[in-house]
């Protein structure tokens, strides 16, 4: 188990990419429902106000820095996690070890159609990766979903519906849903189809793929505005917890 580092309540596990995937790896092995999660600044602001969705961030197996602004903020607090793990990353290096090892992969989330072309693409890019299952977001029952999980055989469920959707329905299904691994990834099968595109790796480089979404999007500024709110609530969260 990767030590986890308490940053604005809550705890991310140290690691890398490479130590997350193996993580998973290791999560894998095991006959049980495990929740990996991947809160960026967003999420850690949306926690702040929401204590459900705080404990379940809190009680996933694995819980990684999605963003920049949690790897500030744990520089802030002098606790600073070795990297940021993007999951749309994580998702494929999960992919690409499912391929090696043969594990059911099943995606859910996004509007229709897009997670069947997440399918194919990856399919193309990756050889020998078992799709065992495919359904898009747009769901009534929560009964017929896992329903259809469960007849699958997935060893591993991606589960991009959205941030806090997807991590309060990950927790309140896990003990019905009989796969190894779940993975909360919002945004992630939209970025596998192509129908929104990453950032160029400048952009990526210099922390600044907020900006670039921010660009390509001028309607996400109410969203964006998390970041900044975050920021200031750590800078003075950090601030009361010296004055002790």
């Amino acid at each position: 188990m990767h030590e986890k580092i308490s940053i604005y309540g809550v705890g991310y596990n140290n690691v890398t990419l490479e130590e997350a995937a193996e993580f998973c790896e290791e999560l894998l092995c095991e006959e049980k429902n495990h929740m990996v999660v991947t809160p960026n600044a967003e999420i850690g602001y949306m926690a702040s106000k929401d204590e459900e969705l705080k404990e379940i961030l809190n009680s996933a197996e694995l819980v990684v820095a999605d963003g920049v602004g949690v790897v500030y903020a744990s520089k802030i607090y002098r606790t600073p996690v070795k990297a940021k793990v993007p999951g749309v990353e994580l998702g494929i290096r999960v992919l690409e070890n499912a391929a090696k090892s043969g594990r059911g992969v099943f995606f859910l989330g996004a509007k229709p159609g897009v997670a069947d072309l997440a399918a194919a693409k990856v399919s193309e890019k990756i050889e020998g990766i078992n799709f065992v299952g495919i359904r898009d977001g747009y769901f009534k029952s929560d009964e017929d979903v896992i329903a259809e999980i469960n007849a699958s055989g997935a060893d591993i469920l991606f589960v991009c519906l959205g941030a806090p959707k997807q991590e309060k329905w990950m927790a309140e299904n896990r003990d019905r849903i009989k796969v190894r691994l779940m993975l909360g990834l919002g945004g992630s099968l939209d970025s596998y189809a192509g129908t929104v595109k990453r950032a160029p790796k400048i952009f990526i480089k210099l922390g600044l793929e907020w900006f670039y979404r921010l660009l390509k999007e001028p309607k996400r500024i109410g969203r964006m505005m998390a970041l900044p709110k975050y920021m200031f609530a750590v800078i003075f969260d950090s601030f009361r917890k010296k004055d002790r």
